[in-house]
């Protein structure tokens, strides 16, 4: 059975006074979007919204969005915003869904097992992508993407191109970017001193202008007495 969200319209003034008094009544204010249709302003229940974002299939879950004095809708939510320091919801902004439409979507990628190249050599796994972007149908998303890399040797890499590939579902990252590969100790502290040496090259350049003031001031020869 599909998950189903209660939602009710808002009434008064779209503003962040109107909003806080949502938010003071227990609920959060949200948005249905949709082609063909005019943008809905509603209030949820946070703790439906929150359970489906830390479900299975998070984000990407389809529910049954029962609105007051409108027809059922199938929907999913596309974007939240969450108030930093208390870490709680604020709002959503949800998209009406047709079944029979493809959709764009970012999964999780899911890695199983231990790779032979850290398990027998000492190399340490990076996962570089976290996520991948999909295109298929609503009924076919998947709540994550398995891909064994137990066979995965020292130096090995992972690519969008190894991972479970179907009719069903359309891969849109590039097939030769990288999921994830072992690397050794070294070339992690190397990974890191590289990084470490982009931020303090990105901080170089307010210093620039001085430095070569000074340098041009010692180039000119000095004033005759």
């Amino acid at each position: 059975m599909p998950e189903v969200v209660v939602a009710k319209p808002r009434e008064g003034k779209f503003n962040k006074n109107a909003a806080r008094r949502v938010r003071a009544a227990g609920k959060i204010p949200a948005v249905l979007y949709g082609p063909g249709y005019d943008p809905v302003a509603l209030e949820v229940d946070p703790k439906q919204i929150a359970r489906i974002l830390f479900s299975e299939s998070g984000h990407n879950t389809i529910f049954d969005l029962e609105v007051a004095g409108q027809s059922a809708a199938k929907a999913m939510i596309v974007d939240w915003q969450q108030e930093p320091i208390r870490d709680e919801l604020i709002h959503i902004d949800l998209k009406r869904i047709a079944l029979d439409k493809p959709l764009r979507v970012k999964v999780r990628v899911k890695l199983i097992g231990i790779p032979v190249g850290v398990k027998t050599f000492g190399g340490i796994l990076d996962q570089v992508m976290r996520e991948v972007e999909i295109e298929c149908l609503p009924a076919d998303i998947p709540s994550h993407i398995d891909v064994d890399v137990t066979e995965l040797g020292l130096h090995g890499v992972l690519r969008v191109s190894d991972l479970p590939h179907s009719e069903a579902v359309k891969y849109l990252s590039a097939e030769e970017s990288t999921v994830a590969h072992v690397m050794t100790i070294r070339e992690e502290v190397a990974t890191a001193a590289e990084g470490a040496a982009a931020a303090e090259g990105a901080a170089a350049p307010g210093a620039e202008p001085e430095a070569a003031k000074k340098t041009e001031a010692e180039k000119k020869p000095e004033a005759k007495k």
